[in-house]
């Protein structure tokens, strides 16, 4: 069975950060949408996801440190009997009746009650025997259910809102939260399994898909903005996308290839509810044989020494 720590590449005493850093990190390298021609990247990519829900799930993480689940959240060992230290056991509905660990002395009132329905009477510690016999446990909710949702870039730069249908055929309309990156997760309370007490809830794990020429650093967006030899000479007013859509951009005169301009407040959102900026890298695109551009700086040269900084 797959060791979510291995599937990860972190320690067994790895922080919540590393171990959201390592995911982040695996999940933009594997992503599918960046290695369609790659079933082997798309395993990869579901294992080391799988192993990031439970690392990143604090009680899962400590069962399974403690050898109660497996890689995959199963119960290690029947009817709930763990390693030494572990207690009575709770069932919970679901998948193979796993069932979940109380920490504390083992109570083997809960044990009999749960095998013989609660049949043997209570007996005070005056009378001898095993005390805690007849105490119920209290009912338990239902199991939570896991979704992946893949936001569009400028969904998630803008936080528009994503429509989800969920397991029991409800659509919601969900809001993204301020900072929202791959591996954000979103608890919705209520919205998993049905339990005696009560239901579960739904864990949405977001996915920020890539965007064709948009690319994110921290809460900037960046982009690489081709003009044209006259425009950058010249000075110019151009177009320009943003996640916000087209807005026009001063181009100043002169103009080098690799300056970068800055569109305040056209970035992501970030967790202070401030939203970064967009920053636009200027690209001279000359035509290759024009005669015209040719006849223009025919006789002329650049005198200056503009490799200087280099050495060279």
């Amino acid at each position: 069975m797959a060791d979510p720590y291995s599937t990860l590449g972190v320690a067994r005493s790895a922080s919540e950060a590393e171990i959201k850093s390592a995911y982040r990190k695996l999940a933009k390298e594997l992503h599918p949408d960046r290695n369609k021609d790659n079933p082997k990247a798309a395993e990869k990519f579901s294992a080391v996801t799988s192993a990031y829900d439970l690392l990143s799930d604090k009680d899962k993480r400590a069962r399974f440190d403690r050898g109660e689940i497996d890689g995959e959240g199963n119960p290690t060992a029947p009817f709930g009997f763990g390693g030494a230290g572990a207690s009575g056991f709770r069932g919970r509905p679901g998948q193979g009746g796993g069932f979940e660990f109380q920490e504390g002395g083992a109570d083997f009132g809960d044990i009999f009650e749960g095998l013989f329905g609660g049949g043997a009477g209570r007996r005070g510690a005056a009378g001898g025997g095993f005390g805690g016999f007849g105490r119920g446990a209290p009912p338990q909710k239902g199991a939570n259910v896991t979704y992946r949702l893949a936001v569009p870039f400028v969904d998630a730069a803008t936080l528009a809102p994503q429509r989800i249908t969920l397991q029991d055929g409800k659509t919601i309309d969900l809001k993204l939260p301020a900072g929202v990156e791959t591996g954000t997760q979103m608890r919705l309370s209520g919205k998993g399994q049905q339990g005696p007490g009560g239901a579960g809830d739904a864990i949405v794990t977001i996915e920020v898909k890539p965007h064709p020429f948009f690319n994110r650093d921290g809460d900037n967006v960046l982009l690489d903005l081709p003009i044209t030899l006259d425009e950058a000479v010249q000075g110019a007013k151009v177009k320009v996308p943003t996640v916000d859509g087209p807005v026009m951009l001063g181009v100043p005169a002169g103009a080098s290839s690799g300056k970068t301009l800055r569109l305040r407040g056209r970035g992501f959102t970030g967790k202070t509810g401030q939203r970064g900026d967009q920053l636009v890298t200027l690209l001279i695109d000359v035509p290759a044989d024009d005669p015209a551009i040719k006849a223009l700086v025919e006789g002329w040269r650049d005198s200056r020494a503009v490799r200087t900084h280099l050495g060279v």
